[in-house]
């Protein structure tokens, strides 16, 4: 490739593309990962001739997909991390201790671990639930979070609606 391809707005956008999907590439994909889709989007439709409006169009187009796409990854990467904290936490009594951890194959959030306990025990019937604590080690720190799990069949599943703004914002 001569130094000119490397000009190429399609080229370089799709570059950032590319290393954002490298593992430990996970801080590229943040705003700037948005805005760079955004202004890589209107990069490619005004070198194909666009008009300046449907430049801006195409260019927040893609920016507004690029953020809708990042939190659904980030909501499903959630998801997982509470099914895992979730399934050590079901077969514990109160007051049993269990680790649970977490490694992403993508790197939108980072890998984590940490441990897991019932603190009661509350419901019903067929509405079986526990209330757990766990951890989140980021040596040297470790965080506590409280949420709520139940039984679905043979399954436990998360069920707090809000388990930590703090821990997950409101991309829980």
């Amino acid at each position: 490739m001569t130094h000119r391809t490397w000009r190429h707005p399609a080229l370089r956008f799709l570059l950032l593309i590319g290393a954002a999907a490298l593992p430990g590439c996970g801080a590229i994909l943040s705003e700037g990962s948005t805005a760079a889709a955004g202004v890589g989007g209107a990069a490619v439709a005004n070198a194909v001739g666009a008009g300046a409006a449907a430049t801006t169009g195409i260019g927040l187009g893609v920016q507004a997909g690029a953020r809708a796409g990042l939190q659904y990854a980030q909501r499903r990467a959630h998801g997982v991390a509470q099914s895992r904290i979730a399934e050590a936490a079901g077969p514990l009594q109160p007051g049993a201790v269990a680790p649970w951890q977490i490694r992403h194959r993508l790197p939108i959030e980072p890998d984590e671990q940490g441990e897991v306990t019932v603190a009661r025990l509350f419901g019903g019937g067929q509405l079986r639930c526990k209330e757990i604590v766990f951890s989140v080690d980021t040596p040297p720190r470790r965080a506590f979070y409280t949420a709520a799990i139940c039984r679905d069949g043979d399954a436990w599943r998360w069920a707090s609606a809000e388990p930590a703004t703090e821990r997950w914002g409101a991309l829980q």
